[in-house]
């Protein structure tokens, strides 16, 4: 009876780690990958509903609806079929929302080739494999700049790409997952500061920001569990408030501070000059760098699952 009681309790660890070995071997989808059409569908209903009037309130409200219409049918529709299927088909399932929702090995295939470039002297290949990921202007960085730029995205794509998506399975379930994948999709299309977004994109980025609050905030204090810890903790204290970003600002202060390196400072977007606060302390990063982030994520993400198992050890440790 103990150890079928203990089953629902590793139902959620067990899928997590099956769905992570998936990533780690598969990937992303290279053809048919769903955020592709999810993404056409999400250009679709903006499209539609920017017909309508132009005025400030307008695109605000339409940006809430965009939202709406494009993330809640799928959340919902995952959400029912988790409460009507039986265990044989919700593990499944659940494992097959949260693969879609990880991205650990799509960010090392991305980050990776960066590292590889500077390590070969080839900087222009460098400025361009970065410019894959980041929306910097990329083309006149210095070799620093790029090492700056590579490890400031893993740090950051840790927590949207990875710890957020096991955050909210944890909570949820796949449909979590779901749902923190769709939103932060949702961000990167919609949530820019500028003519366009400004007001359409708002509702796409408070509800990123706020799905993405405690998963960010327990992301930085992973890295700063793996890495130099009091420093870590002391970097996102005192610079984190000074970021623009509510979450990034915790994640690579933290970051930052857990592998010893410096980030931010200027950097050009889309033709603009901004002046960013300093994160962390130490030399500007390196080649090398960019792999210890890297590595730092994939510890963290066996952290989280070894953490996901102690409720279900705990139970049984007592009730043996």
């Amino acid at each position: 009876m103990a150890a079928v009681e203990l089953l629902p309790l590793l139902q959620l660890p067990l899928c997590a780690l099956v769905a992570v070995g998936l990533d780690r071997l598969f990937g992303e989808p290279r053809r048919f990958h769903p955020l592709v059409g999810f993404g056409r569908l999400a250009q679709g209903i903006e499209a539609a509903l920017r017909r309508f009037p132009t005025r400030h309130t307008w695109q605000t409200n339409a940006g809430i609806a965009a939202w709406a219409l494009a993330v809640l049918p799928f959340v919902g529709v995952a959400l029912w079929l988790r409460s009507i299927a039986p265990a044989w088909l919700a593990v499944p399932l659940d494992v097959v929302l949260l693969y879609f929702a990880l991205g650990a090995e799509s960010l090392r295939e991305h980050v990776v080739p960066i590292a590889a470039a500077l390590e070969a002297d080839d900087l222009p290949a460098a400025r361009q494999a970065v410019g894959r990921i980041v929306s910097r202007d990329t083309t006149a960085l210095d070799e620093p700049a790029v090492a700056r730029a590579a490890v400031e995205s893993t740090l950051e794509n840790g927590s949207d790409a990875v710890f957020g998506a096991l955050f909210w399975f944890a909570l949820l379930g796949g449909p979590g997952a779901l749902l923190f994948r769709l939103a932060n999709t949702l961000d990167a299309m919609w949530g820019y500061r500028n003519e366009r977004y400004l007001h359409f994109g708002r509702a796409a980025a408070r509800l990123d920001d706020l799905l993405g609050y405690l998963p960010a905030r327990l992301c930085a204090l992973t890295y700063a569990a793996l890495g130099r810890g009091r420093q870590a903790l002391a970097c996102w204290r005192a610079q984190a408030p000074l970021w623009d970003s509510p979450n990034a600002g915790p994640v690579m202060a933290a970051g930052a501070g857990s592998l010893g390196v410096s980030l931010g400072g200027a950097a050009v977007y889309h033709g603009q000059r901004e002046a960013r606060p300093a994160l962390g302390v130490g030399p500007a990063p390196t080649a090398a760098d960019i792999r210890r982030a890297l590595a730092l994520v994939r510890r963290g993400i066996g952290l989280w699952l070894i953490a996901g198992f102690v409720p279900a050890l705990v139970w049984g440790a007592r009730h043996a």
